[in-house]
């Protein structure tokens, strides 16, 4: 176990056991392990003696929670009531707690589309951008090619600097991501224009005097001194490329984020379907196991975009299926 996941409750030892039982099923549980210490320091604080879960100290316990957004509060009680039903399976008498209404935890929040003359630009600006000082350890070398990765694939952040050299399959056209957000491993597909540019960053990257940085179980993406890329680097360069391309950088939470490219990737995905002829709503089982979704309902999302912003495209979909999915309310505030 990690020093920094050292649980001290009562319920010490069944927490171990469901992270040590996740992660032998190929799950990745960072996200439990953090859930799982907060309640733990909560039992440690009560000085809770029986390992036992009751729905009085769940009550107690999200009263601690005040700063918590509802999809915060939402993804922590998913893991609660993981962790009662484990401990109820070995006999002992826990309350499961229900999840909060799905509706809890939807907001008006509109991600930031770019458009596709903004996205030229900033792949334009990171193919120039330059050091000045002798900088080994810059996330700058990758930047170019992490951000044509993101639009071309919608892969998030931490899933594109998780890829190893072992999981880039040129030859079958596709990526093999293993750390993904719901712990299910997926492939990408890999066009030709997205081939060309890993086959050219691998190119210089391969270079560098680095030892063994080749080898199929080195990262993909690294810096000059061969340490792994980290997305706080990236973002930081994301931001001074927003600067050098004249897109306004709103902040409180409406980005526009190097996640928004994620976003960005699925609307003109759709775009691009309605305008060969394809009905869009048939094609959301496609972009939704691109993506990782887990279900069709967290895509169709981008569906009510599509519509807001490309209203006469809409009119190219199946007029039956176009009711099956419910309407989204977008924030009209939003520009």
């Amino acid at each position: 176990m990690d020093k920094k996941f050292v649980y001290k409750s009562v319920l010490a030892p069944f927490m171990n056991d469901f992270i040590a039982l996740k992660e032998a099923s190929g799950i990745y549980t960072l996200r439990n392990k953090w859930i799982l210490l907060e309640f733990d320091r909560f039992f440690t604080q009560k000085d809770v003696r029986e390992a036992v879960i009751t729905g009085k100290l769940i009550m107690e316990w999200k009263q601690t929670r005040v700063n918590d957004s509802p999809s915060t509060l939402y993804a922590k009680f998913s893991v609660l009531s993981q962790f009662a039903r484990y401990m109820s399976r070995h006999g002992y008498d826990c309350h499961i707690p229900q999840l909060p209404r799905h509706s809890y935890c939807k907001s008006d929040f509109t991600p930031y589309i770019f458009t596709v003359e903004q996205i030229r630009m900033l792949f334009e600006k990171s193919d120039r951008l330059r050091v000045y000082d002798a900088h080994m350890n810059s996330t700058m070398f990758c930047v170019p090619a992490v951000l044509r990765l993101l639009y071309s694939t919608g892969l998030r952040i931490s899933e594109a600097l998780s890829i190893c050299n072992r999981d880039v399959e040129f030859e079958r056209k596709y990526i093999h991501i293993r750390k993904t957000k719901n712990g299910t491993e997926r492939i990408v597909p890999i066009n030709n224009e997205l081939e060309g540019v890993l086959k050219q960053y691998i190119s210089y990257r391969n270079r560098i005097p680095v030892k063994n940085v080749s080898t199929p179980d080195r990262f993909l993406f690294i810096k000059p001194d061969g340490t792994p890329c980290n997305a706080q680097s990236v973002y930081q360069w994301f931001r001074s490329l927003l600067s050098m391309s004249n897109i306004p950088y709103m902040g409180n939470h409406r980005g526009p984020r190097v996640h928004d490219i994620r976003h960005t990737f699925s609307v003109h995905s759709l775009v691009q379907m309605a305008r060969e002829g394809q009905d869009i709503y048939a094609g959301l089982p496609v972009l939704a196991t691109c993506l990782g979704h887990k279900s069709v309902s967290s895509t169709e999302q981008y569906v009510r975009l599509v519509e807001s912003m490309y209203p006469d495209l809409l009119s190219q979909c199946s007029s039956v299926s176009a009711y099956v999915f419910p309407k989204v309310n977008l924030n009209p505030e939003r520009p």
